[in-house]
């Protein structure tokens, strides 16, 4: 199975996108674990989490192996933290200017919903739905953080080169996202067009996100850095922290979202391009 992986690491990387991609889909179309008490879909980031056990096995691996390094941690966690408060701090104002702007009365709001496209979620509050969403959603960055960023990037460099492996987990990720607006299809709240139009936004969006937080990897040694701004923008600006208006609650959240990482990437990106022009110039 080793040999196997490592002859034809971008089909192995498939075959494994393909099982993990099926189980979300099961849990969020058909369970629908975000629908209940639990308030997410965390049966699929458990599970994805015992494959990627099983591969590092195959493969003889350890976890240090795809980013989850021994050391760095409080840093990579301050600089991920660091780059997720800057770029929201941007992105809910420039939501609260625009709503203003149309005649709206915005204000903020602290407590649980799930991320819906169409806005549309249950509202908890209570110390225990936090907690659960706290734990959630670290279970969450570290299943998709070292699943994408760490398993499918060194896999497929085994045998391609660094970009592509970059791209080709962004790609993954990207499409790991159709589960939300596939799930709104279904559920008849968004119409084919609409779902067609998300899609491609999404995979877009999240790949642009997969992108960067791999280049946060790439330059700090670890994962970490990306897991806390992954971390914070599923948790904090989706979760957690709501603008609210007399009308409903986090109507642009998807512009907030989207002003908050296009500005991020760039900032990575930039940072990335600088660094390896001063290391070329030694």
């Amino acid at each position: 199975m080793n040999e196997r992986i490592r002859k034809n690491t971008v089909i192995s990387c498939w075959i494994i996108f393909a099982i993990l991609i099926f189980v979300h889909g099961i849990e969020a179309i058909v369970l629908r674990m975000d629908e209940t008490v639990f308030g997410e879909n965390f049966i699929n980031k458990v599970f994805g989490i015992l494959v990627v056990f099983i591969v590092l096995r195959v493969l003889d691996w350890k976890w240090s192996d795809i980013g989850f390094s021994k050391t760095g941690f409080i840093k990579g966690i301050g600089l991920g933290l660091l780059i997720a408060v800057c770029s929201f701090v941007i992105s809910y104002s420039a939501e609260i200017i625009i709503l203003k702007s149309g005649g709206h009365h915005p204000g903020f709001g602290f407590f649980i919903t799930g991320f819906s496209l169409t806005g549309e979620a249950d509202i908890h509050t209570g110390i225990g739905f936090i907690l659960m969403c706290v734990f959630f959603n670290i279970i969450n960055v570290i299943m998709e953080e070292g699943t994408f960023r760490g398993l499918f990037y060194h896999i497929s460099a085994i045998d391609h080169s660094s970009r592509y492996a970059l791209l080709f987990q962004a790609l993954l990720f990207g499409i790991w996202h159709i589960v939300t607006p596939l799930h709104n299809l279904i559920d008849g709240d968004i119409n084919a067009g609409s779902f067609i139009a998300l899609g491609i936004g999404y995979i877009v969006l999240a790949g642009m996100m997969g992108i960067k937080w791999e280049l946060l990897y790439r330059m700090t040694g670890s994962l970490y850095a990306g897991m806390a701004d992954h971390f914070f923008n599923n948790c904090i600006a989706t979760n957690l922290f709501h603008v609210v208006t007399e009308s409903g609650v986090d109507e642009m959240m998807i512009i907030r979202v989207a002003i908050a990482q296009l500005l991020s990437f760039a900032v990575v990106l930039l940072v990335w391009v600088k660094r390896e022009k001063t290391k070329q110039k030694r």
